[in-house]
């Protein structure tokens, strides 16, 4: 018997209260997307074996969940493909659900992604990546208020002809760890009133505007949590509001053009930028890679994911 989990990456706008010292600390809007994956195979063995990148630390997190159940098995992990790390798109997140899944389907243990993330020590702030995992699209969390994991608070479905041209800096990393610890710590206080403004604008504007399909609100109120989101955070990314200075030249571009949709998922150094179709979105696309010719950065084209994490199982009774 063996299970296998596929799970994609998520794109990170923002957050209502990015200093989390409020009465409702946080609270992200993000996007479920169809690329890029992790996708990985678990199975017993007679003795541990974790093969494939993050290897080291998807071997961590199954021995940490299996401890949290009191289960002492020997298994073979084979990580097929895993998101860029350190790249704002929720790699560590999607790496530890994927892991905790694939155990609780193997083992018959079960664990929602809120019971795997927490003696995994991931979703402390954001509850993005776990929303995603489970049900994708356009999700919005209320944030860690109460001392628990955040909540899902709202979810709306992608529209599916639109696409999102992923800006890739391979060259840089995001901030994590003790240093994204650290940066938080270190940032001055959010006022209320902007926190008011940002969910009011969220929640009347920018889902309603996915339900309807009006492509220029949506990116437009994406844009606003982007610009403050920017301006907070630019004393942490180097005095500006994106991490690569690479990245920060095609946005910049891509904003001269007219594109109003565009930021900076989480820390970075991915970049991103909606457009309205596959057509415009391959135009984007080959402008954008001509633009960056003799730079370091990649790009792709993707689709917003409707459906969670894909868990299957192989074999067994």
């Amino acid at each position: 018997m063996s299970v296998s989990v596929s799970t994609t990456a998520r794109l990170h706008f923002g957050f209502l209260d990015p200093c989390g010292r409020s009465s409702a600390p946080f609270g992200s809007f993000g996007l479920s997307l169809d690329r890029p994956a992790t996708q990985l195979t678990l199975q017993r063995a007679d003795s541990f074996q974790v093969c494939g990148p993050e290897a080291e630390r998807a071997e961590h997190y199954l021995k940490t969940i299996a401890a949290s159940c009191g289960i002492d098995h020997a298994y073979r992990l084979q990580m097929d493909e895993v998101i860029p790390p350190h790249s704002g798109l929720g790699s560590g997140t999607q790496l530890a659900l994927a892991v905790g899944s694939a155990f609780a389907a193997l083992e018959g243990v079960d664990l929602t992604p809120l019971e795997i993330a927490s003696p995994l020590a991931r979703g402390g702030r954001s509850g993005i990546g776990m929303a995603t995992f489970e049900v994708g699209g356009a999700v919005l969390d209320g944030g860690p208020a109460g001392g628990g994991l955040p909540q899902l608070v709202a979810r709306v479905p992608f529209p599916t002809a639109w696409r999102t041209l992923l800006i890739f800096d391979p060259s840089t990393k995001g901030l994590d760890g003790a240093n994204e610890i650290a940066a938080f710590d270190a940032l001055p206080d959010f006022p209320d009133a902007e926190t008011a403004e940002l969910s009011e604008r969220i929640v009347q504007r920018a889902l309603p505007a996915l339900t309807t399909g009006d492509f220029a609100t949506f990116c437009a109120e994406v844009g606003n949590l982007q610009d403050k989101m920017g301006a907070y955070f630019a004393p942490t990314q180097g005095g500006g509001p994106y991490t690569s200075p690479y990245v920060a030249g095609i946005l910049d571009w891509l904003r001269r053009e007219g594109v109003t949709g565009l930021g900076q998922s989480s820390w970075g150094p991915t970049g991103f930028a909606f457009t309205d179709s596959e057509s415009s979105g391959q135009a984007l696309l080959a402008a954008a890679r001509e633009r960056a010719s003799g730079s370091p950065l990649r790009f792709e084209l993707a689709k917003g994911r409707n459906e969670g994490a894909e868990i299957e199982v192989h074999g067994g009774d």
